[in-house]
């Protein structure tokens, strides 16, 4: 049992819920109902990796983009990594290629040929693991009076909690 902890059966230094956020997109929830997520990989170059561990990067205006039989990441932001060497830099919003399983993959098609549905990144995170991983939502649009109604919801649960704490 080398290099397992007896207690746990996990390896040493590793914990479950380790995931460490890069970038979050946290418009999404507020423009889409988001269906279903699951976790995808990315592929990603050298440079982009160093960049996403320093913390550096944008999902803001990115959306997944079906070609073939394949999905991509498309107009997301990794700034180039200033120490590497100009020669070894990446472009900073190139298509990135996600990594998933046939069945994921057939149920995110099907998804996005529905009418009115899209695939929105909601993160960009490291797993337990080290490995960068996207987190998709499947997503339809909001109207806008479905917005108005989450600021009315957000904003009375605010102002109960608050009551109450003030009664406390």
């Amino acid at each position: 049992m080398a290099g397992k902890n007896k207690n746990t059966g996990k390896a040493k230094g590793k914990d479950e819920g380790n995931n460490k956020t890069v970038a979050q997109n946290r418009r999404a929830r507020f423009d889409y109902f988001i269906e279903d997520t699951l976790e995808a990989g990315i592929v990603l170059t050298g440079t982009e990796v160093k960049s996403l561990r320093a913390g550096q990067a944008s999902i803001n205006e990115s959306y997944a983009d079906v070609k073939g039989n394949e999905i991509f990441l498309v107009n997301a932001y990794v700034p180039e990594y200033n120490k590497a060497h100009v020669k070894l830099q990446h472009e900073v919003r190139r298509p990135r290629k996600l990594l998933l399983h046939r069945n994921q993959l057939n149920k995110l098609i099907g998804a996005v040929q529905r009418k009115g549905t899209t695939i929105i990144p909601l993160a960009i995170f490291f797993n337990h693991r080290g490995l960068a991983k996207v987190l998709l939502g499947i997503a339809s649009g909001k109207k806008q009076h479905d917005k108005r109604e989450a600021v009315k919801t957000r904003d009375w649960q605010r102002e109960k909690s608050r009551l109450l704490r003030e009664k406390g």
